[in-house]
């Protein structure tokens, strides 16, 4: 059994381009203010199709780049929150197996945060692949909802 004194509480946000990643963001940086902890931002990025020598290089570092910039302006917002503690993590593969890989290494990460989709479509890849396998996750999925409002996210913490 892990001591409270060595376990450090991570909620994981996967970040991309989805509007509705900015609720769960929200909802794990002030849950963190409020009972302590650290978020982690996972980007994952897709590996680039073999196009030819050296192209692939090329799009791996703009992907990478673009991935930092993206991640850059998330814990810009976080540290607005003021004394949440954060970190950032880059990975490239298949976005579920990768996450999964994360949540396996890390095993302070204790609850994996993801926010639906407003679409009618759905709620989204991600959301869906996560919630058809709940109960396979060694921790705690949480599913904020898109149509939320900061404000209200933020009441809920």
């Amino acid at each position: 059994m892990v001591s409270q004194v060595e376990y450090k509480r991570k909620f994981l946000v996967v970040i991309d381009e989805s509007e509705e990643c900015e609720r769960a963001l929200t909802f794990a940086a002030w849950r963190v203010k409020r009972t302590g902890g650290t978020v982690v931002l996972v980007t994952v990025l897709p590996r680039p199709e073999f196009i030819g020598l050296g192209v692939e290089d090329v799009l791996r570092a703009e992907a990478v780049e673009q991935a930092e910039r993206n991640l850059d302006m998330r814990l810009a917002r976080i540290r607005e929150i003021g004394d949440v503690r954060a970190e950032s993590v880059i990975r490239e593969g298949n976005a579920p197996e990768e996450i999964e890989k994360l949540i396996d290494a890390d095993h302070d990460i204790a609850i994996l945060v993801l926010a639906a989709s407003k679409s009618a479509d759905g709620p989204g890849p991600l959301v869906g692949h996560f919630a058809a396998r709940a109960h396979l996750l060694p921790i705690p999925l949480t599913i904020v909802p898109g149509r939320m409002t900061d404000e209200e996210v933020i009441a809920i913490c």
